[in-house]
């Protein structure tokens, strides 16, 4: 058979081409997307407690600005995803820095809390794309690194946390949270300014039946990777269609899969519990529920168990201003920083011990740490057990995202991944409701009990699913 009578997939193309310069570039823009998204969910924990002191809102009117951010993030969630499925990766991560970056800034001058609220609704519905960037990123990738360049570009998520922490120390105590707002949007306005420089997913192209335009951008990789394609032309197979319900396919085999070319929103949906992916759905949504719920439970516990520890066990009020309380940050900061070696756990795992081990190991392990919060620590206590469980639930947060991607299909890859960000959104947006009401109330045992509760559930849930991934092809 000659050269020119054989077709090869965008997947025997990446691995020709390897990971180089040009995913590099792709990884750095991606990761500034990521931080962007990271920065402003950070703020959570500093511009409500901070809002309540200078406009003397109540404990409910505080957590209501973080649950409209997540309530934003639910919509933005399914809205990105289908559009990024429909028309082009690039479309909808632009979408989502322009809504982001503009309303993020408006933030900083909103004159009362109405507008505030308001704005932080619509940072959430530009932050709800961001998985739009995940899958554009793994599109990239060659499979047999697959899960460790994902882990690689998660860690720009930590970066993100941990520079608004340390900006937030620097800032609040000299300028206040506006000033800090404002700085957090920049990020967001990098990738609009080098937007035109971003390649389309030569895999959504293939399947929008484009493949001129996909050898135009693998022709580029090889160029700036100094590398060569396969020998033949460029076609588009698929795995069986049983792959996300199966543990055993062979990858040998090709078959038409689920197309979106001339579906709308709600058959692209409908796809997504159809028999074959329902059983991977349902347990994403659960899963994704408990990350989220859990990851930020954790975040929310360290601002608010910093002061209402105090104020429970030895009757002090919460200090006058919030800019004064060093511990605050302190303790941010470095529950910040556990997400580096939850990340480097992950990293270590995901491709040698499988996505499904490590993910429910990181979730059992959480309950571990949490479980003495239950009854009113030490200060030192409590931040290194709320360090431990922020390096547990970020890793498994961060394999969730890796492991996601890679059972859907490309025609609805990033609806897919959409909807389960989706629903994590939903644990995101319950969860301030617990964190502050209860903590506040001196009900840190219920509060505490229920975290426990929700993550043991999603690591049950893990141990549920058919398939794992670990060195797999992605599905055309």
């Amino acid at each position: 058979m000659g050269d020119e009578a054989y077709i090869y997939t965008v997947d025997e193309a990446l691995l020709s081409l390897g990971f180089g310069k040009f995913q590099t570039l792709v990884l750095a823009y991606a990761g500034i997307g990521w931080l962007s998204e990271a920065m402003e969910m950070m703020l959570l924990s500093f511009v409500g407690p901070a809002v309540r002191i200078e406009w003397g809102i109540s404990d409910r009117q505080e957590s209501f600005i973080s649950s409209v951010v997540f309530a934003g993030m639910l919509i933005g969630a399914c809205t990105w995803g289908f559009v990024s499925d429909n028309y082009g990766r690039r479309m909808g991560f632009l979408f989502t820095a322009l809504v982001t970056s503009l309303a993020g800034f408006a933030s900083s001058i909103a004159p009362n809390y109405i507008c505030l609220v308001a704005l932080r609704f619509v940072v959430g519905v530009g932050l709800g794309g961001g998985h739009v960037l995940a899958s554009w990123f793994l599109e990239f990738i060659p499979a047999p690194n697959r899960g460790t360049w994902m882990i690689v570009f998660t860690f720009f998520w930590t970066v993100g946390t941990i520079l608004q922490a340390a900006v937030a120390w620097m800032v609040m105590p000299l300028f206040g949270w506006r000033w800090l707002v404002a700085l957090s949007s920049l990020p967001s306005f990098l990738l609009l300014l080098f937007f035109n420089a971003t390649p389309e997913s030569p895999r959504y192209l293939c399947k929008r039946d484009k493949t001129d335009e996909a050898m135009v951008v693998l022709s580029r990789i090889a160029s700036m990777n100094e590398a060569s394609l396969p020998p033949g032309v460029l076609g588009l197979n698929s795995l069986p269609e049983d792959y996300a319900s199966s543990s055993n396919v062979n990858l040998s085999e090709a078959s038409p899969l689920i197309t979106t070319k001339g579906k709308d929103g709600l058959k692209v949906f409908l796809d997504l519990l159809s028999p074959k992916l329902i059983r991977s759905t349902l347990l994403l949504w659960l899963v994704f529920f408990g990350n989220a719920f859990g990851y930020y439970g954790v975040v929310l516990l360290t601002s608010e168990l910093s002061g209402t520890t105090r104020k429970c066990n030895s009757n002090l009020t919460r200090p006058s201003h919030l800019q004064d309380d060093t511990s605050l940050y302190r303790d941010v900061f470095l529950t910040s920083v556990a997400e580096a070696p939850g990340l480097l756990l992950a990293a270590l795992a995901v491709d040698k011990v499988g996505r499904k081990a490590s993910m429910y190991g990181m979730l059992f392990t959480c309950c571990v740490f949490l479980g003495p919060l239950i009854w009113p620590q030490k200060e030192v206590i409590t931040t290194a057990l709320l360090f431990g469980a922020r390096a547990c639930v970020t890793a498994s947060f961060n394999i969730i995202y890796i492991y996601t991607p890679e059972i859907y299909p490309t025609s609805v890859r990033s609806t897919g991944l959409g909807m389960a960000t989706a629903i994590g959104r939903i644990g995101g947006m319950v969860c301030p409701m617990v964190a502050v009401s209860l903590v506040e109330n001196c009900r840190q045992t219920e509060a505490i009990l229920l975290f426990e509760l929700v993550i043991f559930v999603a690591g049950v849930a893990v141990t549920l699913f058919s398939l794992e991934t670990k060195g797999r092809d992605l599905m055309a």
